[in-house]
């Protein structure tokens, strides 16, 4: 690829960072890469904020820490390359709980996002029936079969699997339902091994053997002093040039390559570009498609988002669980649908003052009425609730902190990886300086996102050679 090349990213999350940091490493000195953010916040979901005098995450708190074959997950590598590899740190105690009939209850091992390996393993949480997972001579799902969780697993294994475990296990990732969640999306080596087991209990114990994990060996990482600093990183590492405030409102095809309106609309400007990378969520993503491909942005835009708020509670000396958190099952009817205890979780030194942080997250998918409430309302409900559901009485907080993640997570129904490829086909055959990328087509989680970020930056460096390559042999 000659220099001189102009690549726009619009959007700064991570998904879009992770693709600038990716171009800048693939392409040559002189490329000019520029990112586009609308907010005045670079990270999207990755946001570090401070409460008490702590560092407090207000978006995302973690990621895992190997990818499915056992190595360096995406979001380790990308910590590693801009710097922060001596930053990583992990929980300091992984147990956690389910809120069951009035108990906080360990959650089980050998289960796979709540769905067991072993029925006996699970018997403190739920009762699934006696002849539930029989062997019926056939794989579980055909060879592109994609199902919702909840219907698939409440067939093998009964109503209280899902309802107890499965469902509140799910809630807590993506603030959706397992009746409604894609199984190929949420679940990929679960979905991968159903095709060839003929149980559930065998496929959830073939997915956990083909992603091996040491003893003891952490899940969960994260970045000392917040995740806001990996974004910083990324940033920097990247080379490129950050809009930040700046909406990009039109996209359109030319001659040569892509013409973008960006700017107020009083006072627009036109900026040229020889590739795009659209790091965003599906619906303004599909806004920017229909002047390019309006079939192709209406499939896009159609992906549904939940509403979720997180509450963070400066609390004196409180007398919490000795757990990492817990997750509520729909059924208790709480808005409150898990919380953290972040001080115990990350091993954070006691304070003097005897202050610890917990973070409550409110909301599930088609709950969105139930957030409409002041941020005072909504610090009262999350104290309650907490309270009731941890069994036992909570001081005053000292200091809270509220904020609120309007239509930020995806809800993939079954057949979504399917109709995101059959997409991307579409558009890379139409437009192959064209990438779309994030968590709306890949699915949720640092590492994800990432990974999704960095396919969509090595389509266009593929697709910048191989257009310069046709110009040079013409």
């Amino acid at each position: 690829m000659r220099p001189g090349k102009r690549i726009a990213v619009v959007g700064g999350g991570i998904a879009g960072l992770a693709a600038a940091v990716r171009l800048r490493d693939r392409t040559p000195a002189g490329t000019e890469i520029t990112v586009y953010e609308q907010s005045g916040v670079l990270g999207g979901k990755l946001r570090t904020g401070a409460l008490a005098g702590s560092p407090v995450e207000l978006g995302a708190e973690a990621f895992l820490v190997r990818d499915p074959a056992g190595g360096d997950s995406a979001a380790v590598s990308l910590a590693r390359r801009v710097g922060l590899g001596d930053a990583l740190a992990h929980p300091a105690t992984a147990r956690a709980a389910l809120a069951v009939d009035g108990d906080l209850r360990p959650l089980p091992s050998g289960t796979l996002i709540g769905v067991p390996g072993d029925l006996a393993a699970v018997a403190t949480i739920a009762r699934p029936p006696a002849d539930a997972d029989p062997d019926e001579g056939r794989p579980l799902l055909g060879p592109d079969e994609d199902v919702a969780v909840g219907a698939l697993v409440r067939r093998r294994l009964g109503d209280e699997v899902v309802d107890r475990l499965v469902d509140p296990m799910l809630g807590g990732v993506y603030a959706g339902r397992a009746d409604d969640l894609s199984l190929a999306a949420t679940m990929p080596a679960l979905s991968r091994a159903a095709r060839t087991a003929h149980t559930l209990t065998g496929a959830v114990r073939s997915a956990l053997a083909a992603s091996p994990r040491r003893p003891g060996a952490p899940v969960f990482g994260t970045v000392e002093g917040g995740l806001s600093r990996l974004v910083a990183a990324a940033a920097a590492a990247s080379g490129a040039r950050i809009r930040p405030d700046t909406a990009v409102r039109e996209l359109v095809r030319t001659a040569t390559g892509w013409r973008l309106t960006v700017g107020p609309t009083r006072d627009a400007e036109l900026v040229a570009a020889d590739a795009v990378v659209l790091a965003l969520p599906a619906r303004p993503a599909g806004r920017l498609l229909a002047g390019v491909e309006p079939a192709l942005a209406a499939r896009v835009g159609r992906l549904d988002y939940a509403s979720v708020a997180l509450v963070t509670l400066a609390l004196p000396a409180p007398d919490l669980p000795a757990l990492s958190g817990f997750l509520v099952p729909a059924g208790r009817g709480t808005l409150v649908k898990a919380a953290t205890f972040v001080t115990t979780k990350w091993g954070h030194p006691r304070r003097p003052d005897g202050v610890a942080l917990v973070r409550v997250s409110l909301g599930r998918y088609g709950e969105e009425h139930r957030l409409q409430h002041s941020d005072d309302e909504l610090v009262a409900v999350a104290r309650r609730e907490l309270a009731e559901l941890a069994g036992r009485a909570l001081p005053a907080p000292v200091e809270t902190a509220v904020h609120r993640w309007g239509g930020s997570l995806p809800q993939y129904p079954p057949g979504h990886l399917t109709e995101v490829a059959a997409v991307r086909t579409a558009l890379r055959a139409a437009h192959p300086t064209l990438a779309l990328v994030g968590a709306g087509y890949d699915g949720v989680g640092i590492p994800v996102c990432v990974r999704s970020g960095e396919t969509g930056a090595e389509e266009i460096v593929k697709a910048l050679e191989e257009s310069m390559s046709r110009e040079g042999s013409g």
